[in-house]
C-alpha cells in the first residue's frame, strides 16, 4: 500500500487530501472499477475524489472516473434483474452512485453523467410506497420492504442537488419537496433531535428507534442545504442546525467532541458497511458550515481532522477506523471516511 510522493502537511491542506486519495487508491481494480466491497463504498469513493477535483481545480483523476462509470454501469452479475446503469437491489445503493455522478457532471460537464443521474432518480422514485406509510422510498427492492431514513435522505439530496442543477427545473425540486414533506412528518428525527435508522414495518409506521447512525445525521444535513438553495428558505438551514447540534452535544456520538460510531461496539462490528459512516456526517456538516455566515463547525470539523491526522494515521497515509487513534488498519470505508473528513477542512 505504498503511496507515491506524496507529502501530508496537516488538515486543511489540499496535499494532504490528495495523499489521502493516494493512500485509497491502492485498494482500487483498473479491471473491476472499484475499491473493493462492498458495492457502495465504490460509489461514496467515487465522489469523494469528484468533489476533490472541484475544490482543487483538477482532472487528476477523471480518467479514472471515466473506468468506474464504463465498467460499474454494465448489468450487475450479482442482481438478478440485471439494472445496469447504478440501478441495483436496493435503493440507497443507487442513491450513493447518482450522487457521485452528479459531482463528476459538476467537474466534466459530460451530460453522460447528469443523465445517467437521472436515470437512477427515476428508478429510485419507482420504489415510493403508494400502499403504506403515507409514501417514502422503501429500501429493499426485491422484497419491497423497509421505510429506512438513508434512503430517502439520498433522494432528497439527489433531487435538490438536480434541481441546481438543471435551469429552469420545476420537477426535481417538486420531488425533493415532496420528500422532505414526507420525511419530516414520519418521526424518524427523534424527541432528541436525532435520526433512528427507519419505520416499523408495520401499519404503524412509527420510527422504529433501531441505531442512531452517523451517516444517518449526515446525508440529511446535505439534503437540506441544497433544497435551501433551491427555495431560498433558510428554514431547512435552522433544522438542518438543530440536527447538527444534537449529533456535536451528544456524549456518547461525540465523546470529547470526536465524532464516533457509538452503535458498533468494535471496529468489527462495524464492518463492511459502518466504517464509511463517520465521514458521510462530516460532509454533510461541512456543506450546512459553508452555507452558514457564522461558520459555526468549523472548530469542530478541524478538531476531528486533527486528531485523526495526529492519532489514526499511519506512516503511509492510511487512516484507522476511530478518529480518536490509534490506528488499525486500512480499508476501504475507513480510508473514504478519512478522505470525506479531510476534504470537509478545506
Amino acid at each position: 500500500m505504498a503511496v507515491r510522493g506524496v507529502t501530508a502537511a496537516g488538515p486543511g491542506d489540499v496535499d494532504t487530501v490528495h495523499a489521502a486519495i493516494e493512500a485509497m487508491n491502492a485498494f482500487y481494480n483498473d479491471e473491476t472499477g472499484l475499491w473493493g466491497d462492498p458495492w457502495w463504498h465504490s460509489g461514496v469513493a467515487l465522489r469523494a475524489i469528484a468533489e476533490y477535483m472541484l475544490i482543487a481545480d483538477s482532472d487528476e483523476y477523471a480518467t479514472l472516473a471515466a473506468n468506474t462509470v464504463e465498467i460499474q454501469r454494465a448489468p450487475l452479475n450479482w442482481w438478478p434483474e440485471g439494472g445496469g446503469d447504478f440501478r441495483a437491489d436496493s435503493t440507497d445503493d443507487t442513491g450513493w452512485w447518482a450522487l457521485a455522478l452528479t459531482s463528476l457532471y459538476q467537474v466534466t460537464k459530460n451530460s453522460t453523467y447528469l443523465d445517467l443521474a437521472k436515470e437512477d432518480e427515476a428508478y429510485m422514485y419507482d420504489y415510493w410506497n403508494t400502499t403504506t406509510c403515507g409514501g417514502g422510498l422503501i429500501w429493499n427492492i426485491p422484497s419491497r420492504t423497509y421505510h429506512n431514513a438513508i434512503s430517502n435522505e439520498l433522494y432528497l439530496e439527489l433531487t435538490a442537488t438536480l434541481h441546481n442543477l438543471i435551469p429552469g427545473d420545476t420537477f426535481y425540486l417538486g420531488q425533493a419537496l415532496k420528500e422532505w414533506d414526507w420525511f419530516n412528518a414520519t418521526g424518524m428525527i427523534n424527541s432528541q433531535g436525532l435520526i433512528n435508522d427507519g419505520l416499523t414495518e408495520d401499519s404503524s409506521c412509527v420510527n422504529n428507534g433501531q441505531s442512531v447512525w452517523t451517516y444517518n445525521q449526515g446525508v440529511i444535513l446535505a439534503g437540506l442545504v441544497q433544497l435551501s438553495v433551491a427555495t431560498g428558505e433558510s428554514s431547512y438551514l435552522d433544522t438542518a442546525q438543530s440536527i447538527a447540534d444534537a449529533v456535536i452535544n451528544d456524549a456518547l456520538l461525540s465523546p470529547s467532541g470526536i465524532l464516533t460510531e457509538y452503535a458498533c461496539a468494535t471496529a468489527d462490528d462495524c464492518e463492511p458497511n459502518g466504517t464509511a459512516f463517520k465521514g458521510l456526517f462530516m460532509r454533510g456538516l461541512a456543506k450546512l458550515d459553508a452555507a452558514l455566515d457564522n461558520h459555526p463547525y468549523k472548530s469542530y470539523i478541524q478538531k476531528n481532522a486533527q486528531s485523526a491526522y495526529d492519532n489514526s494515521r499511519n506512516g503511509t497515509n492510511f487512516y484507522g477506523f476511530a478518529w480518536q487513534g490509534p490506528f488499525d488498519m486500512g480499508t476501504t470505508g475507513r480510508q473514504a471516511s478519512a478522505v470525506d473528513l479531510l476534504l470537509s477542512t478545506l
